[in-house]
């Protein structure tokens, strides 16, 4: 199995906020955007797996910054890092100026898939290969987070999460 780069992973897209999407206060429910994330989270490890994928969970999300009626809003997504039959996709959301078309961070999200055969049970994907700094800080980051996971769901004692270790040490 060939292993891929990150960047081979990026998956990204550009939506208006409709106002079926938003909250009495005119802003997009937070519903809608995880839906969005998801979506395209999915598309991230699908690039990299070439299987289908399935959302095994929401790792995290952060709601920074209310996004508005109207707004242009993109989301990018690529795979962190991948295990045995899992990956770490990290999606970022940007809200676009109408004025400047300049793009700030507004909300960003982690989300586990796991690649499936027909038969819907867990398959190997390929190995992911980092090349930029940020991407290989979240590689890294990605197997503290997997371990943090690991040992509060009781699944790895907190002896053997050799990388949280290191972060108190």
């Amino acid at each position: 199995m060939k292993s891929k780069t990150a960047k081979e992973t990026l998956a990204i897209t550009t939506k208006v906020v409709l106002p079926h999407e938003t909250n009495s206060l005119g802003k997009l429910f937070g519903g809608a955007l995880l839906a969005w994330m998801d979506e395209i989270a999915a598309v991230s490890a699908h690039r990299h797996s070439k299987r289908v994928v399935v959302t095994a969970s929401i790792n995290n999300v952060s709601f920074g910054q209310p996004i508005d009626l109207g707004a242009i809003v993109t989301l990018e997504a690529k795979v962190s890092r991948a295990y045995t039959s899992s990956m770490e996709v990290m999606i970022d959301v940007f809200v676009e100026d109408r004025l400047t078309a300049e793009k700030k961070k507004s909300n960003e999200a982690i989300y586990t898939f796991v690649a499936v055969d027909q038969n819907g049970g867990a398959i190997t994907v390929p190995e992911l290969i980092p090349e930029t700094d940020e991407e290989k800080e979240r590689y890294e980051a990605a197997l503290r987070r997997r371990q943090l996971s690991l040992v509060l769901a009781g699944k790895m004692k907190p002896s053997e999460a050799t990388e949280l270790k290191s972060i108190f040490s």
